[in-house]
């Protein structure tokens, strides 16, 4: 049993391909609306055949996201959209699989079942809209929320601390980890077509603006008159710099980062290498804290490393039992001796149970 080749478009494709009949729903203002046009923009470019994509969803405005897109998919339920994508991957590994989700939708209900999905490595796309609030459900505060947000369940403040999603992709063992936000249409779109490469589970954290609910959370970061001095662009094989001259960058001062400035005399060959490619996970993990005020925040591919995709994995198992068993035969599974072993051991102890409680 092999596994199918991943079949490339026979027909040129467009944007407009992409574009479903559906009245998109979501406030006017959303940044869910980016991220959409540049996803239908982006999958022409992929050459995956319509008929082989699916977009899974659990709940939450992200969730709507099935609708919206002229492709195959999955409004399933409430952070259950990791196990939707699996039993799906697993049976058809052809399939260009998505799951779009939020930060309450992945991160809180759906925190246990994204997590084995990332570890097992599926080949699948995870793209987690990161707004900081529950939209949906009229402004309750999500994991990423941050310590002391008043929200409408938290009017004294959330005493939480709030849940990195970057450090929550690594640490579950993604091969994948990557960062975006919602006005970046370029940085957006480079980041979507990495992803779609990878074979593995990509995780693609993207900010995400709610103008109702918690508008302007990320704008001291991503602001067109701050992005440049506050966001740190990773390009593999170059030294982190940043700002508008890329006159800052960062560097090591014994296992502490530091922001320095260029134009104080510091060597560029002092500097840290993004090196996404990189098996140990210290520069990925190094990254993933980084923010603002402290430090720029990184986007772009954080870490991508290779790993047989769990699939593949499932595949081979069965194919070796079949070389050493045969193929079977369900019929005869359901008949066989060892089901008729396991009835009549059923109705012993079932007949032992009775013969207690009366003697009781």
């Amino acid at each position: 049993m092999n596994i199918p080749v991943k079949p490339i478009s026979s027909v040129p494709l467009t944007k407009a391909d992409f574009v479903s009949k559906q009245t998109v729903r979501w406030c006017p203002g959303c940044g869910d609306y980016s991220i959409l046009a540049n996803i239908q923009k982006v999958m022409p470019e992929l050459d995956i055949p319509k008929e082989n994509i699916v977009i899974v969803s659990g709940i939450g405005c992200s969730s709507r996201f099935p609708y919206y897109m002229d492709t195959y998919g999955m409004h399933t339920i409430h952070g259950r959209a990791p196990a939707f994508a699996t039993g799906l991957k697993v049976a058809r590994p052809e399939l260009s699989v998505w799951i779009v989700t939020g930060d309450g939708d992945g991160l809180s209900i759906g925190g246990n079942q994204l997590l084995h999905m990332l570890r097992r490595n599926l080949d699948v796309n995870v793209l987690l809209f990161n707004n900081r609030i529950y939209g949906l459900t009229k402004g309750q505060y999500s994991p990423t929320s941050e310590q002391g947000k008043v929200t409408k369940s938290t009017p004294f403040g959330s005493p939480d601390m709030p849940l990195n999603p970057m450090l929550f992709a690594l640490s579950a063992g993604a091969t994948f980890i990557a960062r975006t936000f919602d006005v970046d249409a370029k940085g957006m779109q480079e980041t979507i077509k990495a992803a779609a490469k990878h074979k593995g589970t990509s995780f693609v954290e993207i900010y995400q603006n709610c103008n109702i609910f918690n508008d302007g959370t990320f704008s001291a970061v991503n602001d067109r008159s701050v992005r440049d001095d506050r966001i740190l662009r990773l390009k593999h094989g170059e030294i982190l710099t940043f700002g508008k001259e890329q006159k800052k960058g960062i560097r090591l001062r014994g296992l502490k980062p530091v922001i320095v400035n260029l134009d104080e005399g510091v060597n560029e060959k002092e500097l840290l290498v993004h090196d996404q490619y990189c098996e140990d996970s210290t520069l990925a993990n190094l990254l993933s804290g980084f923010d603002y005020p402290e430090f720029p925040v990184p986007m772009g591919v954080l870490r991508q490393v290779e790993n047989t995709p769990y699939e593949e994995k499932i595949e081979q198992q069965i194919k070796r039992q079949i070389e050493k068993k045969g193929v079977g035969d369900l019929a005869d599974l359901l008949r066989g001796n060892q089901v008729w072993e396991n009835w009549k051991n059923y109705c012993w102890i079932k007949k032992q149970l009775a013969l207690l409680t009366t003697i009781l």
